[in-house]
């Protein structure tokens, strides 16, 4: 416990964070349901997120050589801070759209920041202690966020500012904090080719994480409404959704290092794909019903961005892991950018049941995918660790270079 104290500031801030982001998704779609928002307009705003995101994760350690740390988390909560607020003071979906964009700058930057300072400050005897207390500060505060959704009323000042006050006291643990800052960070390079000389399935497979949580966060309350669930239902629905990816990781991870990751990554797959037919077929037989799909497909399609992760690192060296890590990072933006509004889009022309074919047809891409890159090449027998990785940040590598190494 002694050894966490130094990081208890950051924990602090990364939890006040994720109660703020993790909510403005589902606000975001809910509101726009009650302000007669399109279907297409409504995707439109969880593309803008990860926009904003791919821009922060770019941006950040490049105005932490500029600024310095504090300075940078303090610039990013504002700028995540005016977005929220704004909300209620435009009633346009495209307005909306810039305040999402500069949110989603505003998590990427300070998730940036945060594992900037983190990777300075930890050790390897302290490593896995700080990173398993760090990635359950995120998904525990990830997980009341989405619950935070049954009591914010949709459309309202006082929902977007309650998420505001929680940006803005992100700032008050790490600006008050007496530890030191640490030394300005050197930018990785992002060389999106790095992933696909390493492994063109893991490039693929995060596109297809992406595809899968990207969709289901940003759209997927709009689907909950179209299937009949309240307010409050979805907000559970959801929840469910993020706690079963939480549980997934620790089994995930043994697979992942017991067998041929390739063949974990079409099991999660084609067990995905089962999920999302299993979610449409409950979709009316009731709350419970629909809960357990969602859990179900949180479970089996939430690591795969993991495995996909760990399956690249299998092929790159110690000094590539940081250049990795941006790189897959940089093709899970692209595909969350693309999928919200593309499923959104469905949705609208075919139902609520269309995003699930759409998410479904992306993991029989995977799979197929995977049995031919099989077919190309073997696997290797001295692979890396798995580790679950969090969509953070470009330097997450960092943290994790270390975790990764062969015991």
């Amino acid at each position: 416990m002694r050894t966490l104290i130094p990081f208890a500031a950051l924990f602090l801030s990364v939890i006040f964070l994720q109660l703020s982001s993790g909510g403005v998704g589902p606000l975001d779609a809910l509101s726009g349901l009650a302000l007669d928002f399109t279907t297409t307009q409504i995707g439109l705003l969880g593309s803008a997120h990860f926009l904003g995101f791919f821009i922060g994760c770019w941006w950040a350690p490049r105005l932490m050589g500029s600024v310095g740390h504090s300075r940078a988390f303090a610039a990013l909560t504002s700028a995540g801070t005016i977005g929220l607020m704004a909300h209620m003071l435009v009633i346009d979906p495209y307005a909306w759209a810039l305040m999402r964009v500069a949110t989603g700058i505003c998590v990427a930057g300070c998730y940036t920041v945060i594992e900037a300072w983190l990777h300075t400050k930890v050790t390897n005897e302290s490593r896995g202690r700080t990173m398993g207390a760090y990635r359950g500060a995120d998904m525990g505060a990830s997980l009341v966020a989405q619950l935070m959704i049954s009591v914010l009323e949709p459309a309202s000042y006082v929902s977007y500012n309650i998420l505001a006050l929680f940006c803005c006291a992100a700032l008050l643990p790490l600006t008050l904090s007496k530890a030191r800052q640490p030394e300005i960070p050197t930018a990785p390079r992002l060389r999106p080719s790095l992933a696909i000389v390493c492994s063109p399935l893991a490039a693929f497979g995060v596109v297809v994480a992406a595809l899968s949580s990207s969709t289901f966060r940003m759209v997927g309350p709009l689907y909950g409404q179209q299937v009949g669930l309240a307010v409050d239902q979805i907000a559970y629905f959801l929840a469910a959704f993020v706690l079963g990816g939480a549980l997934a990781q620790y089994p995930a991870g043994w697979l992942a290092d017991k067998y041929d990751r390739r063949h974990v990554l079409i099991a999660l797959s084609v067990a995905a794909i089962v999920s999302c037919i299993a979610t449409v077929l409950v979709s009316d037989l009731g709350q419970t019903g629909v809960m357990w799909a969602a859990f179900f497909f949180g479970f089996t399609s939430f690591p795969i961005f993991s495995v996909s992760s760990a399956h690249a690192n299998d092929f790159a060296s110690n000094d590539d892991r940081v250049e990795l890590a941006a790189a897959l990072m940089f093709f899970y933006a692209i595909g969350a950018i693309a999928a919200p509004l593309v499923a959104s889009k469905l949705i609208e022309f075919y139902g609520p049941a269309a995003m699930f074919v759409l998410i479904a047809a992306g993991h029989a891409a995977l799979i197929l995918f995977g049995i031919a890159r099989m077919l190309a090449r073997p696997t290797r027998e001295d692979r890396t660790r798995y580790v679950w990785s969090p969509r953070t940040s470009f330097i997450i590598g960092r943290l994790t270079r270390q975790s990764r190494n062969k015991d």
